[in-house]
């Protein structure tokens, strides 16, 4: 790696001409990477994949560094990639769906899996409005939807034998997306039990219903999970976004590509999934226990 790194710096100074400055600056930003992968157990570049190169910015940002200096150290790696892709030095360019950070924008907030887990159990699933709440949070930390959709579904928009949401997300955009066992579950509870005695004989097409038969509104849902999050010992402020950061983060560290979860979030850009790339301590911990060849110690 460090000889087509030192190949790569020749080629900017014979043929590309830079300045002194700009060589220190590039070799800096190139050993910090390859120091990187190095210290992850990756001796060759063709091993190192998106979710490496995801990785050292996760590394870049728990080191303090700003949106606007991980974007220059970005830049450089992708020249010295686009410099061996043109060299035929690797066969991949792990950083072809990795676009510039954009400045200025802050890491969401988001709780692990154990307090998700809290949160969940916390609604008594004997009265229907813990049913209801209950599928509410599990659909939306099972298919990662925003809280405007969660409260938009029909009930002709939960296909329960197949698993699957259809979901009218920003922009008249329709998608379909999975939910998962345990949202199917907590989803055939509520409307088989719970909607029916909610309804109390009246009428609604809304999944999610709250007083006289009118769909949830926002402001409710926001203060339904602020309590349970509270009765749960969850110290971090909780909202309805949190479940889909929670989501789109857990898939991410479960080695969901960022295609698929782009997809199922309803992301136009995948720019704005790449910021749910922030992959925890205990996780990258817990991946060298699993894959370094010299982690048993």
């Amino acid at each position: 790696m460090y000889e087509l790194a030192d190949a790569y710096m020749d080629h900017l100074t014979i043929e590309k001409g830079l300045s002194a400055n700009s060589i220190t600056a590039y070799g800096a930003d190139l050993c910090s990477y390859l120091n990187y992968l190095s210290d992850n157990g990756i001796e060759d570049l063709g091993d190192a994949d998106t979710t490496a190169v995801l990785g050292w910015l996760v590394y870049l940002t728990r080191q303090g560094l700003s949106a606007k200096s991980r974007a220059r150290h970005l830049i450089s790696i992708r020249g010295f990639y686009k410099y061996l892709t043109a060299e035929k030095l690797v066969s991949v360019n792990p950083l072809k769906d990795i676009d510039i950070p954009k400045t200025g924008k802050h890491l969401p907030c988001v709780i692990s899996i154990n307090e998700v887990e809290l949160l969940l159990n916390s609604c008594d699933v004997a009265t229907p409005k813990g049913q209801r709440n209950l599928a509410m949070m599990e659909i939306m930390y099972g298919a990662g939807l925003r809280v405007t959709e969660l409260i938009s579904l029909k009930v002709a928009d939960v296909n329960l034998d197949a698993g699957l949401v259809r979901v009218m997300g920003k922009g008249a955009k329709e998608r379909i997306v999975p939910i998962g066992s345990k949202a199917k579950d907590a989803a055939k509870i509520w409307l088989d039990q719970g909607r029916p005695m909610a309804l109390k004989q009246l009428s609604s097409d809304f999944l999610f219903i709250a007083r006289a038969s009118k769909p949830m509104t926002r402001q409710s849902f926001w203060k339904i999970i602020k309590k349970y999050a509270l009765d749960a010992g969850i110290a971090r402020p909780v909202s309805p976004h949190t479940l889909r950061h929670s989501f789109a983060t857990h898939m991410i560290e479960g080695g969901a590509d960022l295609r698929s979860v782009q997809t199922m979030l309803g992301h136009s850009d995948i720019s704005s999934t790449q910021i749910y790339t922030h992959i925890s301590r205990d996780y990258l911990i817990q991946m060298h226990h699993e894959f370094h060849p010299r982690r048993y110690f």
